[in-house]
């Protein structure tokens, strides 16, 4: 199992457009092969910032999500809504 931190900014007084869009990529990635489940939260005092935190199965799924078409799709609608490009981070369980 691996996790996902993707952090965003967002530009202000575009919150409640980027909540639509995050809504609804949450619906596109629940039928991903591989996806172990997620949540979405937002920075204490700063509502530009959020941080999304994805469950997968391997490396491989999140690949495969990460590079897919519908994936693509959905970010279109979110990248312009963002003032830098995403950070995205990949853990896994330390033993």
């Amino acid at each position: 199992m691996i996790k996902i931190i993707i952090e965003r900014r967002i530009m202000p007084g575009l919150e409640e457009e980027y909540e639509q869009v995050a809504r609804e990529a949450m619906r596109q990635v629940l039928g991903a092969p591989g996806f172990g489940g997620g949540e979405s939260l937002v920075e204490m005092g700063h509502e530009d910032r959020r941080m999304v935190i994805t469950k997968w199965r391997d490396l491989r799924a999140w690949q495969e999500w990460r590079d897919s078409e519908q994936r693509a799709r959905v970010m279109q609608d979110l990248y312009p809504l963002l003032t830098e490009e995403e950070r995205i981070r990949l853990y896994t369980l330390s033993y």
